[in-house]
């Protein structure tokens, strides 16, 4: 009886273990938080796109070579590897080819990322890209999670993953963070006149790695600013003429 009482003790201690380092890795993961405008959290996030627990996350790549997709290294390796190879197989196929804005959603099988779903949108040729690229991204971004009526998203650039160094890692954050806040305020001023469905964003995490994470929250904070003053010099005017009805 005694023995029978010791081995559940252990095995309770045990569960209790594995509770607690999991919940330390979760706490583990170093953020900085922001406030942004409409009510937005913006927080930059020490964490992959593999472990992101998040109703949406978004990664992006550039057009396939199979040159480029042998100098892929990091975050993106990682991810397919727990999806099974369902990147790579859609890119070799030229069925997700990656070309600008090209988007594409996966829904993740059970047990593979945390994720509820997976959104993959094209950055175009690698020489190509530019800020006003990623503000595009940016966009497509919140516009797709507008549609899917997510809360909460995880943003992925992946951009040095793929080997690609031409623009600074904060350049890459701030162009997709702030076009994402004024198309956000888009959607909040056409739901204002009946043009677009009731949504709200609660929260939009960057993702960035060890090296690039102070970079890309000073980016971010900046981004911010810059903003809320640009949202301050847009119009108040309806989008559509209001005309009285004939006869009136």
């Amino acid at each position: 009886m005694k023995a029978i009482h010791h081995s559940v003790y252990l095995i309770v201690m045990l569960l209790a273990s594995a509770f607690a380092s999991a919940s330390a890795i979760a706490q583990d993961v170093k953020e900085k938080s922001f406030d942004a405008p409409n009510n937005v959290k913006i927080k930059v996030r020490m964490e992959g796109p593999y472990t992101a627990d998040v109703p949406l996350q978004i990664v992006c790549y550039f057009s396939y070579t199979v040159e480029g997709a042998k100098r892929m290294t990091g975050a993106p390796v990682e991810l397919d590897k727990k999806l099974g190879g369902v990147i790579a197989s859609l890119r070799e196929r030229g069925e997700f080819v990656g070309d600008e804005l090209e988007s594409l959603c996966i829904t993740p099988p059970s047990g593979s990322i945390k994720a509820k779903a997976l959104l993959l949108v094209g950055l175009g040729k690698e020489e190509s890209l530019s800020p006003k690229v990623l503000e595009r991204v940016g966009r497509v971004g919140l516009r797709e999670a507008a549609k899917a009526g997510v809360k909460r998203v995880a943003f992925a650039p992946l951009i040095r993953d793929q080997g690609n160094s031409k623009l600074p890692a904060g350049d890459v954050a701030s162009a997709v963070v702030q076009a994402m806040l004024l198309a956000y305020d888009t959607e909040k001023r056409m739901q204002k006149e009946g043009l677009a469905k009731g949504y709200s964003l609660e929260e939009w995490n960057m993702e960035a790695g060890p090296t690039y994470f102070d970079e890309t929250a000073a980016a971010v904070e900046k981004a911010i600013q810059q903003a809320t003053m640009l949202l301050k010099t847009r119009t108040t005017k309806p989008y559509r003429s209001v005309k009285s009805p004939p006869g009136s």
